[in-house]
């Protein structure tokens, strides 16, 4: 199937069971940026498990082809945690409408979203920029001596409104 017919059938939807999450960790575990950062699959297959995260996945003709992991809770409300899109499905896409669909649901709670993106992606920080994300601030040393966490963030608003005094 080629890109252009790939947009109009892409289904996102919750992940479902440990099949589906398995998969996403062997991609994960097997995929970069995660092989620099030394994710093994059993840290990826615990993210797949955790319930404080909402994990939604991409799905083509009843075929697994990305995911997208998102925390709605603690310091930075509204963080992209991960997204991926398996090989073969990369540049179609996928990933852009698996970010949109995050967008939507941060942005029914807060103004802002947070994505951490690695020093050694360019690729992924190129793709965030043109989505809108600015960089706010740089974390080096975060997981790998020698790289740097990019934070970005993407806003509709101030946290409070000072019209509402």
């Amino acid at each position: 199937m080629r890109c252009e017919q790939v947009e109009q059938k892409i289904e996102i939807r919750p992940l479902l069971g440990l099949k589906e999450a398995r998969q996403c960790a062997r991609f994960m575990a097997a995929s970069e940026p995660w092989v620099t950062l030394q994710r093994s699959y059993q840290d990826s297959l615990d993210i797949f498990a955790d319930s404080s995260k909402e994990i939604s996945v991409a799905v083509v003709q009843r075929q697994l082809v990305g995911f997208i992991v998102i925390v709605m809770q603690g310091a930075f409300v509204g963080t992209i945690h991960s997204v991926g899109v398996f090989k073969g499905w990369q540049a179609c896409g996928i990933g852009r409408r698996l970010i949109h669909f995050a967008e939507k649901r941060i942005f029914s709670e807060t103004p802002n979203a947070f994505i951490c993106v690695s020093s050694f992606n360019p690729r992924a920080q190129d793709l965030y920029e043109r989505l809108g994300y600015k960089v706010i601030g740089e974390l080096p040393d975060l997981v790998l001596p020698g790289h740097t966490e990019i934070l970005m963030r993407k806003s509709i608003g101030p946290l409070i409104d000072d019209n509402s005094q």
